[in-house]
């Protein structure tokens, strides 16, 4: 039986499910020392001190500071300062600034993102059957206000409310946003009735399925642990083609 006769929600992930990173950290964190007449930070290194930076960061204040009432840019430039720091680049506080707002600018537009070319295809099909598209996303504002739009995804057209952690104070794997998204999904909208897509198992899916929700699982760059996946039963599919053509087909 397809989906497609039921389904009154359905709910995506944003990056590796809409959109994709271009190239990689390192060439965003070189551009911006360069840009002020530095060398190049060290790739592997920038990497592993930012890895190591945005955990402990997120672990202390989750959700981009929300309970605390950290500013956006405060929380990112203590995020970009440790992972500096732990790179082994102790730059004076005039030259961090410089770099710092470079970096700030840089991860506030569309410039280090791609969205692949399915997305708004699947977004405008979703949207012209009347069924309601949600943003589930653990992300900060800037995704919903410059982000998303910069990259041809509008509220309203493209999809047509959003849940994002750092304006919400909750964040995926907790299964408490995507309750928080069949609320705002459409009047007494029942989990079985919603879709949530997206690239995690941990964080999209079982949290999702916990819920009473439907689920897919996307599988864009051939991941090593999707077979495993497939063998706790997931539904795993390469892209947003193949789902729409498993929604509108049945279900397997």
């Amino acid at each position: 039986m397809s989906l497609l006769t039921k389904l009154r929600l359905i709910t995506v992930d944003v990056t590796g499910t809409l959109i994709a990173y271009k190239g990689e950290l390192g060439d965003y964190y070189c551009m911006a020392a360069k840009s002020i007449g530095l060398p190049c930070p060290d790739y592997e290194r920038v990497h592993n001190g930012f890895k190591l930076a945005y955990k402990e960061m997120a672990a202390k204040h989750p959700c981009f500071g929300f309970a605390e009432k950290i500013p956006n840019i405060v929380w990112w430039k203590t995020c970009v300062r440790d992972s500096f720091t732990r790179a082994g680049y102790d730059y004076d506080e005039e030259t961090f600034e410089k770099i710092f707002r470079r970096i700030y600018a840089t991860f506030g537009s569309s410039a280090p993102y791609s969205a692949f070319p399915d997305s708004s295809r699947f977004l405008h099909w979703i949207r012209a059957r009347g069924i309601t598209v949600g943003i589930v996303s653990n992300a900060e504002y800037r995704y919903r206000d410059v982000i998303l739009p910069a990259l041809g995804f509008h509220q309203g057209s493209e999809w047509d409310f959003g849940v994002f952690s750092g304006l919400e104070g909750v964040e995926k794997p907790d299964r408490r946003i995507y309750e928080i998204a069949l609320e705002r999904g459409g009047k007494n909208v029942r989990p079985d009735e919603a879709l949530h897509i997206g690239d995690s198992y941990r964080k999209d899916y079982l949290p999702s399925r916990e819920v009473g929700m439907n689920a897919i699982l996307l599988d864009r760059f051939g991941t090593s642990n999707a077979e495993m996946w497939r063998k706790s039963d997931a539904v795993v599919l390469p892209d947003l083609v193949a789902v729409q053509d498993w929604i509108e087909h049945g279900c397997r």
